[in-house]
């Protein structure tokens, strides 16, 4: 079949339906891929050309109709993007060439994995990846990075001359327990106590906690969780990637996959997290404080989270980059994907090499997390 091949620079172009219709027909879905999402961060000025983010999204058309399509960036840095190739950056840099641009596959600001190869059929999505083949090969970027596909989109990308790379995320699994309780039940003993403990701490501070669905959140309560993420992105020095425009946006075009946590003393708000879910999939996504109080994080941004999944039952809680400290919670670790291409031989060579060496690395990590699983023993 041909198929017409187009760059653009907008979603716009696309159109919402035709583009949220090929999202949501795909084997494995999340909201990072809607059309409110990406265009939210868009239009807010988060990922945009002049942030670093070019948007130069791969599409195949067959006619009218949208066949297939890849969410892809032009990049001039390296921030945002949770897979680190910084090493690989300072590499070429001291050997005299240019790493930048470089071309990268990915939902900005957000590790999440989902299909990158967005296709109606198996022909369209074979053609997807040949079109990319043929355009990365047709420009002058130094690379392609694809971050976080599914497997059977890993397999692919393997097959078409890809790299692959490893790495570990920490998820909670849904057992179908009828309340926090029963999940605290098969932890481990020491588990189970620290747990009760961080949780007390906050009550005795005076901490109250709301949770506000998407729907029901006010204009102020979305100011307050700005403050809240701006604030603490200062206090550790480094510039937020996302502003208050992103959150209203979101806030009116996807409510139905938000979820407000407050925490307030006497009256006051205190500190907030955001979580974005589907039906199947909750999503720890941002957090902030205005004062700090011992174990807030962990009871907005984890148990707040955790007893909404089970009151809805939702199946997987998915706790985003880094962080071994989610195993002690009853998170377990999950291995994620990411694919590379490089045009420069000798450093393709090179980068194949560490490659190898880190994923015997990755084995041996998942290996010993596993050796300290959280939960009891079955009886």
């Amino acid at each position: 079949m041909n198929y017409r091949t187009q760059i653009v620079s907008s979603l716009s172009e696309i159109g919402q339906p035709a583009w949220d219709a090929l999202a949501s027909s795909q084997a494995e879905t999340n909201p990072f891929l809607s059309f409110a999402f990406l265009d939210a961060l868009h239009e807010s000025g988060s990922a945009c050309p002049d942030t670093g983010w070019q948007p130069q999204f791969l599409v195949l058309y067959d006619g009218a109709e949208l066949a297939a399509a890849m969410p892809l960036y032009v990049k001039m840095h390296s921030y945002g993007e949770y897979v680190f190739d910084w090493a690989w950056a300072d590499a070429y840099q001291r050997n005299g060439v240019d790493y930048y641009p470089k071309l990268l596959s990915a939902i900005p600001f957000t590790p999440v994995t989902g299909p990158r190869l967005l296709a109606r059929d198996t022909a369209a999505r074979a053609a997807l990846l040949a079109a990319l083949v043929s355009t990365q090969k047709a420009s002058d970027v130094s690379s392609t990075h694809i971050l976080y596909p599914p497997e059977d989109q890993v397999k692919q990308l393997e097959e078409a001359g890809f790299m692959l790379r490893s790495g570990v995320q920490f998820h909670w699994l849904n057992a179908g327990y009828r309340d926090f309780d029963e999940f605290l039940a098969t932890l481990e003993q020491k588990k189970r106590k620290n747990i009760r403990a961080e949780r007390r701490k906050v009550r005795e501070a005076g901490v109250m906690l709301r949770r506000v669905r998407g729907a029901a959140a006010t204009d102020a309560d979305w100011r307050l969780f700005n403050r809240c993420y701006q604030r603490t992105y200062a206090a550790h020095r480094s510039s937020p990637y996302l502003n208050l425009d992103f959150f209203q946006r979101i806030g009116r075009t996807m409510p139905d996959n938000i979820l407000l946590v407050i925490a307030e003393r006497e009256g006051e708000p205190i500190a907030a997290s955001l979580v974005i879910h589907s039906a199947d999939t909750l999503f720890g996504r941002y957090w902030g404080e205005l004062e700090h109080v011992p174990c807030l994080h962990f009871e907005t941004a984890y148990y707040q989270p955790l007893e909404f999944c089970i009151e809805h039952k939702i199946a997987v809680f998915e706790g985003g980059a880094q962080g071994e400290h989610k195993m002690a919670r009853g998170f377990l670790p999950t291995r994620t994907w990411s694919a590379h291409w490089l045009a420069h031989p000798a450093f393709s060579d090179a980068i194949e090499r560490f490659l190898e060496r880190e994923s015997g690395g990755i084995d041996d990590y998942i290996d010993e997390l596993n050796e300290r699983n959280p939960f009891k023993e079955p009886a």
